[in-house]
């Protein structure tokens, strides 16, 4: 059980890669010692979740490939339809969000495929405001809460200077999802902390994911 728990705060700690503030590392080093003085139970808890989180992340596997039988050949297409589209309207959400209910007037069932490549498309493109704007609607519509596009929101947020929409979307997350947060959301909010220099938050995260994994 040791080891265990020696490899899951190594696996927290691996997200702090590239950071550099001794005070920082000061207050983490104090963390991990007193994870290191948590009585059995808690332990027991922990892994506890840990089988949880596996069994969440066994049934999105299955939604996925749900999904991806429901593909339709010319996804990729649509996905580009929408990317031209949107690119020449103004920044204004109406125009945006109405563009985006005119793309899906037709459909028998929501384009998930099709909108998550869309917005793949616009990350790639580092369309950070047009990111925001198809996620939101995405998420509006009940579509599409998954990892990969709170990563992509949380990133363009970062890039976008919206600290404090990323910190509101981060609770709402950690309060739905706590179990089946992956590390890569802990590793963008650590990253989205250090590039706005608030290192208070990045020993906030960095405890969480200790609690969890």
């Amino acid at each position: 059980m040791g080891a265990s728990l020696q490899f899951q705060f190594f696996s927290c700690n691996v997200l702090l890669k590239g950071i550099n503030s001794t005070r920082l590392s000061e207050k983490l080093n104090v963390t991990s010692a007193l994870k290191h003085s948590q009585k059995q139970g808690e332990l027991s808890l922990a892994l506890s979740g840990n089988v949880d989180q596996k069994k969440v992340q066994k049934a999105g596997k299955v939604e996925h490939h749900l999904w991806k039988k429901r593909e339709s050949a010319g996804s990729g297409q649509k996905a580009l339809n929408l990317v031209r589209i949107i690119s020449g309207l103004p920044n204004e959400k109406e125009s945006v969000y109405g563009a985006l209910d005119k793309w899906i007037a037709w459909e028998t069932e929501f384009p998930l495929i099709a909108a998550a490549k869309a917005l793949r498309i616009l990350r790639q493109q580092r369309q950070w405001k047009r990111v925001i704007q198809v996620a939101k609607w995405m998420l509006s519509k009940g579509q599409g809460a998954t990892m990969a596009t709170y990563d992509a929101l949380l990133l363009a947020f970062d890039m976008d200077n919206r600290v404090d929409e990323a910190e509101t979307l981060w609770n709402m997350i950690l309060h739905t999802s706590t179990r089946s947060v992956s590390k890569r959301l802990f590793s963008r909010m650590i990253s989205l902390y250090d590039h706005h220099h608030v290192p208070d938050k990045i020993v906030e995260v960095h405890e969480i994911c200790l609690h969890i994994y």
